[in-house]
């Protein structure tokens, strides 16, 4: 986009709408819709405290800003109204591991343990491989890295049981672009050890799998800081399939 577009005239016209107090409580608000749930104390104090995080960052010079917008306190304002999500995204990474001291799993209400046994049978006019060390009888192979995958799993002799998350429910909540998504990773593997490894094997990274595979690592810890599952791990592998067959080796100790 050509910035020098954005001509002074049509500034003029939105003043209000790009206050910059509006925007950090607009922030502000967006991860308090976030955080609300999980924050044990005052919620009141949780808005205060985001308004003033919010604040402070927008002042600060942790923002590379374009020089056309620098030097216009209303351009500046209007680029912060376009990344606002962003902004939000940013801060909340840092709410999170700065001001939690102990991390607690938080159990759904109506479904608090998940199993593969209660998996419903479903259909498929996809290909199925047949299973042995897996509680689901087949696995649905959506690529050649799937059926590889199948195939070290089953073999390896310290893997007790495997599956494939597929249909199971097991998901993990993240944050991007200011909105919580769900991640669902590829496997579950349980070592004959009672360890458990949540799997990822990925094509290509990108910015948006590190988000994942943070939130997941949170979940991770908490689930074992809870005690009450057995040992739990999370890996990926990125680029080369023959790295696989390491990374179930390495969780298998």
């Amino acid at each position: 986009a050509d910035w020098n577009q954005v001509v002074k005239i049509d500034l003029e016209k939105l003043p209000e709408e790009f206050r910059l107090q509006r925007l950090v409580f607009k922030a502000a608000q967006r991860a308090f819709e976030l955080l609300q749930e999980q924050f044990k104390g005052q919620r009141e104090y949780l808005l205060f405290q985001l308004v003033r995080l919010v604040e402070e960052f927008l002042a600060s010079n942790k923002i590379a800003i374009p020089s056309l917008f620098h030097q216009d306190p209303l351009r500046k304002r209007i680029l912060y109204s376009l990344h606002i999500d962003l902004i939000t995204q940013h801060l909340m990474k840092y709410v999170v591991e700065q001001n939690t001291l102990k991390l607690e799993p938080v159990f759904d209400g109506e479904r608090p343990i998940g199993s593969t046994r209660d998996m419903r049978t479903w259909y498929t006019t996809r290909i199925a491989e047949p299973t042995q060390r897996s509680q689901i009888s087949h696995i649905v192979v959506d690529s050649g890295w799937e059926k590889y995958a199948a195939n070290v799993v089953e073999a390896h002799p310290k893997v007790a049981a495997w599956v494939k998350n597929d249909h199971l429910g097991f998901h993990i909540l993240y944050l991007w672009n200011g909105s919580k998504r769900k991640y669902i990773p590829d496997f579950l593997v349980r070592y004959a050890s009672g360890k458990t490894l949540v799997l990822e094997i990925k094509g290509v990274d990108s910015p948006q799998d590190q988000a994942k595979r943070a939130a997941l690592a949170q979940w991770v810890e908490a689930v074992n800081a809870h005690g009450g599952f057995g040992n739990w791990a999370a890996d990926v592998v990125v680029g080369d399939a023959a790295g696989l067959q390491d990374v179930v080796a390495k969780h298998s100790h």
